[in-house]
């Protein structure tokens, strides 16, 4: 009895100050319980998760990873286009919650691919922001000048959708608003100037971000983390999309879940960053370019889950176009995975 109060007395504490305001969510030891308003996310090693309601107490395993967070909502101020930050879209949103029909949540695989410690809200606004961008980039999405009300509510329903497929978040509201009184624009354009210091011309073209000499190991491990984990989930959201019309693009999506599950087997069987074979070092050049092939199969992971949320939307006469986008993004993502097992030039090749 006197061991059980010394447990008890032992326990340690959570700090919950500023979640569900500045932070999402934090990490959490075993043996704490959960503040009033926060959810247990339990990470094992593996990637399975499970969750814990308010006021449990965590009981970790061996392996198991824990954090608690808070549904929200949340309100940011996100920028559409990175070339005018004078307009911006004000968002508030929430975390989603249980649905009964998944195995896994998605914002439960969003923490256990991709949460490395604390999840603040500014880290979570970039993030979204940048899969934002990167659609109305791709033509994805359209947020035209003038919007009409159909407009609008057509880049609603694709916006909502794709916060819902790539983080598992549900937005409450989404209105414009202008920055301009807001942001500093020769600090914008500081900032700017550092990051891409090279002057653009007509026949420049910038280095993609995932060849950035400055990453590292780590770098590399979370982005084999990222497709160890969400590649499987990627099938599965695949294989329940809307079945697709006509032996043609059924066949065209048997082939694409083939090619995937191939790339599962790739990323599980991904060799060491620093062996070219067991007991043999690799060149540090060798390891920089292997990590770059590693942000690229992470960056082919973004586009889809956006390409999935766009599925969920899609009508009959859209499938073709989506599956042709799959099949590219599969492509880049095959080529990628095969490139970071490669051990010389001509293997990559």
């Amino acid at each position: 009895m006197l061991e059980l109060f010394r447990r008890m007395a032992g326990a340690p504490a959570f700090e919950a100050v500023g979640l569900g305001e500045q932070v999402v969510a934090r990490p959490i030891a075993s043996g704490c319980t959960l503040p009033p308003g926060g959810v247990g996310v339990v990470v094992a090693a593996s990637g399975h998760t499970r969750r814990v309601t308010a006021g449990g107490r965590l009981n970790l395993a061996d392996g198991e990873r824990a954090w608690c967070f808070h549904s929200g909502p949340y309100g940011c101020e996100l920028l559409p286009f990175a070339a005018a930050p004078e307009i911006g879209l004000r968002v508030h949103f929430a975390v989603d919650s249980i649905d009964p029909r998944v195995a896994q949540q998605r914002f439960d695989l969003f923490l256990a691919s991709e949460a490395d410690g604390e999840l603040t809200l500014p880290d979570l606004a970039a993030r979204i922001e940048t899969a934002l961008q990167r659609e109305l980039a791709q033509g994805n999405l359209a947020l035209p000048p003038c919007t009409t009300l159909d407009e609008w509510n057509a880049f609603r329903g694709g916006f909502n959708q794709l916060l819902y497929t790539r983080f598992g978040v549900t937005v409450d509201d989404c209105v414009p608003v202008d920055l301009r009184g807001t942001r500093d624009y020769a600090q914008a354009l500081l900032a700017r100037a550092v990051a891409d210091p090279v002057p653009r011309g007509p026949a420049f073209v910038a280095p993609a971000k995932h060849d950035v000499p400055s990453a590292t190991a780590a770098d590399d491990a979370r982005a084999l983390r990222r497709l160890f984990l969400e590649l499987p989930c990627i099938m599965c959201g695949l294989r329940q999309a809307a079945l697709p019309q006509g032996q043609g693009l059924f066949r065209q999506q048997q082939a694409l879940l083939q090619r995937l599950d191939l790339a599962c087997l790739a990323a599980a069987t991904m060799p060491a960053l620093a062996l070219a074979a067991p007991g043999q070092p690799l060149a540090p050049a060798v390891q920089a370019r292997r990590i770059g092939y590693s942000l690229r199969a992470a960056g082919a992971l973004d586009e889809a889950w956006a390409l999935l949320a766009r599925l969920e939307q899609a009508e009959d006469e859209g499938l073709d176009g989506l599956f042709d986008e799959a099949d590219r993004i599969v492509a880049n993502l095959e080529q990628a995975l095969g490139r970071r097992k490669a051990v010389d030039d001509e293997e990559a090749a």
